[in-house]
Parts: structure tokens; sequence; C-alpha cells
């Protein structure tokens, strides 16, 4: 009952109220320390009281939590020297990690706990001493595997065409080989190490990311775009698409070009994941992941109606002429891709002057063209404005939060002896074996003088203003002059009361 009612309190909207009733129920806790204690019996998602204030945001109750655990180590003067308990922080040893709590979580008030003690300077310490160096190789690593797969798939095995051509519009020089043809001379041999370390990466990119599937959930780990959902959706396909594409050429089947190409966009694409590890380009890929799958997502149906529609219009007045003369409509699928074209004005508008041209063509063409070009297109600017203006107003906020989703990453799929525990055992100080990270802090005393004074003055502007507040509204409608006058007064008398005040709080600065 003590542990539910703890839990209850992190979500109270009252937050000074929480806190006290917080600790007055621990204070009769029996079992204040060790497994028994109410604040590590976590609840039926597996969250402490502690974490349950992270995943909720609530940083009223965390600053407060954390002063409880933390330990003055010692002071002199202005210094002071803090290790705080980080034991349930840390994400080293922790199978739900409450820096990845904070990260998943859809509330944005969650991600303020980033930037406090010692949350921040915990994150700070593992991504400079491990996270970026790791990460930093690992993006080196993966373009120089995406360059050795391109040039696997430009060196492919093809042989010039025997057949003959059956169409005017056949243009095919070149075939695929067989695989009895594909592995003959030195270069086949070279080209195939390199096809098997393509290979073996796919396996390798398939092997670390579907225990986290697994792990996390489907919905949330392709969901989250700090997590690096689109990415994650991203690698997984092109890790597919290598592993069909072997299997058709094991198979000698025709065709490998489709996978291969949706391979190689998708693999050069996922190295914008790689962004993330620099605050320049960081905000940035968050900013088209949005507007990818926010923006241009709803966009591509009202622009699949368009084309649809005129694509259809356009192919049925041009079926009854000469698809030599005006070759874009010739047949419906052509039709589909030329009106796509003219929808984003990659191309004029397609007319032969040396025929007559059906008068209906140019009456659809105007409907387009002020559909398509003047009204959509303007309204995807307006939208991803929009977005952008939103990202960034928290893109520092967002930077830091996919830092931390980073950094948890590497320590779950790195060796454990390639990223050490950070922080200090408690057993050097006497303090069990929970683990400290120790900050030095410096309390400046003019600094706290000073917003003593400030929180004087203003009280007292306060009281004087709610005076005469009050005064106003006793008044009748025939004093009303008067008593405005009245109030100007006083308030121009606590002014010049309050000026002497700001007069020392000057001096003492």
């Amino acid at each position: 009952i003590g542990n539910t009612v703890l839990h209850i309190l992190v979500l109270q909207p009252n937050k000074t109220f929480a806190c006290h009733m917080y600790s007055l129920i621990l204070s009769y806790d029996r079992n204040k320390e060790g497994p028994g204690s109410l604040e590590l019996i976590p609840n039926n998602e597996g969250l402490t009281p502690f974490k349950l204030a992270g995943v909720e945001g609530n940083t009223v109750m965390f600053q407060y939590l954390m002063q409880k655990r933390k330990q003055n180590l010692w002071s002199f003067g202005p210094l002071t020297t803090v290790l705080y308990d980080i034991t349930e922080i840390d994400s080293w040893a922790e199978d739900q990690s409450f820096l990845e709590l904070i990260v998943s979580t859809k509330k944005r008030e969650a991600r303020q706990i980033l930037d406090l003690t010692p949350v921040k300077e915990l994150v700070s310490l593992k991504w400079n001493m491990y996270g970026r160096p790791y990460f930093c190789f690992l993006a080196l690593f993966y373009i120089l595997y995406m360059v050795c797969f391109t040039m696997c798939c430009v060196y492919r095995p093809l042989k010039p065409r025997t057949g003959n051509r059956t169409s005017s519009r056949d243009n095919t020089v070149y075939v695929q080989k067989m695989l009895q043809e594909s592995y003959v001379a030195y270069e086949d041999e070279l080209r195939l190490v390199g096809e098997l370390i393509t290979v073996i990466g796919a396996v390798v990119i398939l092997v670390l990311e579907i225990p986290d599937i697994l792990r996390v959930g489907a919905a949330k780990y392709f969901g989250q775009t700090i997590l690096g959902g689109p990415f994650h959706i991203i690698v997984i396909t092109y890790a597919c698409m290598i592993l069909v594409t072997m299997v058709m050429r094991l198979t000698s089947t025709t065709g490998e070009v489709v996978p291969m190409s949706f391979a190689l966009v998708l693999g050069w694409c996922n190295v914008m994941y790689f962004a993330r590890g620099f605050q320049m380009l960081g905000p940035f890929t968050i900013m088209i992941q949005k507007m990818i799958f926010g923006d241009l997502m709803r966009f591509c149906w009202l622009m699949a109606v368009v084309i649809l529609g005129f694509a259809s219009a356009f192919y049925i007045i041009f079926q009854t002429e000469n698809p030599e003369n005006l070759g874009q409509f010739y047949n419906y699928p052509m039709s589909l891709f030329t009106t796509f074209e003219l929808f984003l004005t990659i191309i004029d508008g397609p007319a032969n002057y040396d025929v007559d041209l059906p008068f209906m063509y140019s009456v659809v063409y105007f409907a387009f063209a002020i559909i398509a070009t003047l009204l959509m297109l303007n309204l995807l600017i307006a939208m991803m404005g929009d977005t952008h203006w939103r990202v960034a107003h928290e893109q520092d906020e967002l930077w830091r939060a996919q830092v931390v989703a980073t950094t948890v990453m590497l320590e779950r799929k790195l060796p454990r002896c390639l990223w050490p525990r950070s922080g200090i055992c408690g057993r050097e100080f006497g303090l069990g074996d929970r683990w400290y990270l120790r900050i030095e802090d410096r309390v400046d005393p003019n600094k706290h003088k000073m917003m003593r004074y400030t929180e004087a003055f203003k009280a007292q502007d306060r009281d004087n203003y709610d005076k005469g507040s009050e005064k106003l509204e006793t008044s009748g409608d025939t004093l009303c002059k008067k008593e405005l006058s009245a109030l100007s007064l006083s308030r121009s008398t606590s002014r010049t009361s309050s000026h002497r005040g700001w007069e020392i709080l000057r001096r003492n600065t």
C-alpha cells in the first residue's frame, strides 16, 4: 500500500504537497535500505517511483529524490564536492534504463530532466569518453561498407545481349550473366570478396536489430523519432534487399537490378543517421524525419489523387493519336510517370507543334497547372515551413535526447570490456555497493544574497499593489478618478521605498 501511495504522489499536480507526503511515508518505512525499501519496489510497468518521476517529466519530484540520494563529500568555502547516487540512472547494469525511458516517452517535459544534475553530467561523461569515438568509428566503418557494396553493384556481371529486338522502343544492350559465368576471371573473384562482405554486413545488421525489436516492441521501436525509428526501418529493409539479391544471384533469376537499386538508395540514405552525432547536423535529421513522415506522407495522398485523375485524362485524350508524334502518353504507366514529372515541374508541358493537338489537352493541362503548381506545391512549402519553425524551437533539446538515445544504443550493443562503468563505487567511501558520480559545485554567496534581496523587494511591491487594488474595487463609480490617482500615488511611493533597496543591492553587487 505504501509503495502504491508513493507512485500516486509522483503523479500529483501539487508537487510541494507530494514531496512532503513522500517524506512522511518514507519515515515510517522499516526497510529504508535494501531490496525491501518502498522506493525500490516497481509497479506493474516495472517503474520505481524514481523512474516514474522521470517518465512523467516531474522535475520537482526528480530533484527532490536526487537531493535525498546525494552525499556531501567535503566543502571548502564556495567549493563543494557532492556524490550523486546513479544506481537507477546509469544504463550500464539496468534492464530498463532510466535514460532510455526518458528519451522514449512522448512527453516533452521528460526531456527537460536531461538538463538537470547529475543526468546532464553523466550523459556528457559517457558521450565524450566513449560514445562519440565509438559512434564516429561506426560511421566511418559504415561508409566504407557502403562504398564496397556500391563498387560490387557498379561492376556486377553483365554480358552483351544476343537476342533480336522485338520493338523499336527496346533499348536493352546488356543482360545479366548466369551464375556459372559470373565468377570466372580474377576481377570476378575480387568482386566476390566484396559481395561476401556485403552479405555478412546485412546478416550482422539483422542480428543486431531483431533482439531490440523483440525487447522494446515494434510500435515503440519504429515509431520514436528520437530513437531513430525511421532509420531502423531503412536499415532493416536494406538488409532484406541484400539477401533477396543474393538469392536471385544464386538461382540465376533475372531482375536483380530491382532489389539492388532499392538497397543502394536505402543504404546511402541511412548515412544521415550518423549526422545525429554532430550538434550542427543532428537537429536537421529530426526535421527531415518529421517532414517526410508527417507533412510529406499526408501530402502524398492528395498528390496521388491528383496524378491519377489527370494521368487518366491525358491517356484518354491521346489514346487515339499516333504515339510516335507525342510519346509521353503512349501507354498508361508512361502517362502516370509523365504526369508526376509535370506535377513537380521537372519538365515543361509536352507538346508537338508540327501536328494538331486535341483541344481538350489544352483545357486539362490548364486546370492541372493551376491545381498542381500554384496550389498544392505552395501548400507543401507552407506545411514544411511550419514544421521547421516548430522543430527549430526545441532543436537543442531534441539533439540532447538523440545523444542520450545513441549512447544507450552503443552501450547495449558493444561488449562490456569496451565500455567500463561510469562513476565511483560507494565502497571507497563506505557507502555500500551503490555507484556514485562525483560533481564539484561552486556556491557563490553573493548570488544567494542578491536573490534574497530581490525576492524581498518583489514581495513588498506585490503587497503594495494588492492593497491599492482592494481600495480600487471598494470605491464607488463617482470616486473612481480620485481612487485611481490615490492608487498611482501609493504605487509611486512603493516604488520609491523599493528603489532604496535596489540601490543597496547594486552596491553589494
